[in-house]
């Protein structure tokens, strides 16, 4: 079909958002599809709800934008965290502080499993309570530091693991206790450690450079036509692509990782650069010198803003693209 909803429009959309003239036709193009049947990928159905609860919400629609946030939640082929905790949010927004407290605080656990999971500290402050995003994310710094303690054979995995939590934890939760004003305690002195030692903390870790080559959506699709064995290191689709760079980055960020950043590559630069170097352009240390090669005043800094436009180059919000999208 000619009008189905592609991940493209969708992005579009996202990236026209509440500056559009016509936001309200814009919600009704991704709500129309939903209904129609028409999301080309039935996996983007939640994703398309999302986009158009963004632009509710920015409208100050907040009724709808619930609304469609909680048939986000129902559409989604598997249970989907950060839907729900957009829905708590709108909930809190909404005047209906019990039910989304009920909403969020399931979710809480999260806080001490998952590095990606201070969205819902996000929730909790753009709700006016960050008294309780500062409070939960001392319950679950408390948590890790005592399941550190406890557990003191874990694997090295497992303590690579909690050291990202215990980082991330701490610099949002001194982030938060700034804006407030308050004084310095125990975790904010710990959290100063951390962020000083990131660099030798990040060396350490031998976790690979702090800038990430990147493919745009052309490049990668002929990246795998001109070198069909790329398709044995690179993923499938450029979709998965793009989510494993932000996931890579995300976790390069929470164990310590500091002057994040991407460099895009053109297949005709890798091409040249191989010939020059009279090397494999499909061998992984080709790949990682090419990324060395190209211009600092290319590099693409991460994270960019929630609400400026996406380092993938899709035109959509950070927090709409892929921020969220790389979340499952």
């Amino acid at each position: 079909m000619s009008d189905l909803l592609t991940a493209d429009r969708i992005e579009e959309i996202g990236a026209l958002g509440f500056e559009s003239p016509d936001p309200a036709a814009l919600v009704a193009e991704l709500v129309s599809a939903v209904d129609e049947g028409r999301v080309a990928d039935p996996a983007d159905t939640g994703y398309a709800l999302l986009v158009a609860v963004d632009i509710l919400e920015q409208a100050g629609d907040l009724a709808d934008a619930l609304a469609l946030a909680t048939r986000a939640i129902a559409e989604q082929p598997d249970d989907n965290a950060y839907a729900r905790a957009v829905r708590g949010g709108l909930l809190l927004r909404n005047g209906r502080s019990d039910e989304g407290m009920a909403e969020l605080t399931a979710l809480r656990p999260l806080l001490e499993t998952d590095p990606a999971a201070v969205y819902l500290i996000d929730e909790l402050a753009e709700s006016g309570r960050g008294d309780t995003a500062v409070e939960w994310l001392t319950g679950a710094l408390d948590a890790i530091l005592e399941r550190t303690r406890t557990q003191q054979h874990a694997s090295e995995d497992a303590q690579d693991e909690a050291a990202a939590m215990i980082y991330g934890l701490a610099q949002r939760r001194h982030d938060l206790r700034e804006e407030q004003g308050l004084p310095h305690d125990e975790y904010d002195n710990l959290a100063d450690r951390l962020r000083a030692a990131s660099n030798h903390a990040l060396d350490a870790l031998d976790d690979g450079p702090a800038t990430l080559l990147f493919w745009p959506k052309a490049e990668f699709d002929a990246l795998l036509v001109r070198w069909p064995a790329m398709a044995d290191s690179h993923p499938p689709t450029w979709d998965e692509h793009r989510i494993t760079v932000e996931r890579a980055l995300v976790e390069t960020s929470a164990r310590g990782g500091t002057d994040l950043g991407l460099v895009n590559g053109t297949v005709d630069g890798l091409a040249a650069f191989a010939e020059r170097a009279g090397s494999d352009p499909t061998d992984e240390e080709t790949l990682d010198e090419y990324a060395d090669s190209l211009d600092d005043a290319g590099i693409t800094s991460w994270p960019p803003g929630r609400n400026d436009t996406c380092w993938c180059g899709s035109g959509a919000k950070y927090k709409k693209c892929c921020l969220p999208r790389s979340r499952g």
